[in-house]
């Protein structure tokens, strides 16, 4: 039984712990720091990019839109939306990535592209705070009282299970014991006409 309860404690103070870092608040940064890998010559470059400004890294163009982090007192999450273009040969330009960069997860969404790869490491300079909307608990509806049957409701209805108008009779007692059972009663002999053999026979034809 402790057991349980221990487990139940554990479960519920995991899932106010998931709903805490659902609603912790955002710092809006102005700066992103990226790191940068040409992977003919193998050389890795860092560099700064500030939100909305275009930078040139290699063939690339890229422009990070937005760069947020979490405050100390909450788990580390710092995200940036970049947008990345290349200038081809021909002179047009060809979109390459765009979405969101994780510095904790550098390959989650990364940049695919034979020569270059570029993925986020930082942001710095923010001192806005962005409160993210909390989630309202919805109440249940209340529960309406069951409303009480009325005798129109018990009124049987055509097609369904009628109730016998009379109760059941009760069974006769049974005889008490060391009494002898009644006995079925025999039906009434009539008595029987005791014919004289030795009578004379009364001749019927005269």
């Amino acid at each position: 039984m402790k057991f349980e309860w221990t487990r139940a404690a554990l479960v519920l103070a995991s899932l106010i712990g998931t709903a805490g870092a659902a609603q912790a608040d955002r710092i809006k940064n102005p700066t992103a720091v990226f790191s940068g890998l040409d992977k003919i010559t193998g050389r890795i470059v860092s560099f700064e990019v500030k939100v909305d400004e275009t930078v040139q890294f290699g063939a690339l163009q890229m422009t990070p839109r937005v760069c947020f982090t979490k405050p100390q007192t909450e788990t580390p999450n710092t995200t940036s939306f970049v947008e990345v273009e290349e200038n081809g040969t021909d002179g047009k330009v060809r979109k390459v990535f765009s979405g969101w960069m994780f510095a904790a997860s550098p390959g989650l969404h990364g940049i695919e592209h034979p020569v270059y790869d570029i993925w986020l490491v930082d942001c710095k300079g923010g001192t806005e705070v962005i409160a993210e909307p909390k989630e309202v608990v919805e109440e249940p509806p209340p529960i309406e009282p069951t409303a009480q049957r009325t005798p129109a409701e018990d009124t049987p209805r055509p097609g369904g299970i009628m109730a016998p108008e009379e109760a059941a009779r009760p069974l006769p007692p049974a005889p008490p014991l060391g009494t002898a059972p009644p006995q079925p009663r025999q039906p009434a002999q009539r008595p029987t006409r005791d014919f004289n053999r030795n009578a004379p026979l009364i001749n019927t034809d005269r």
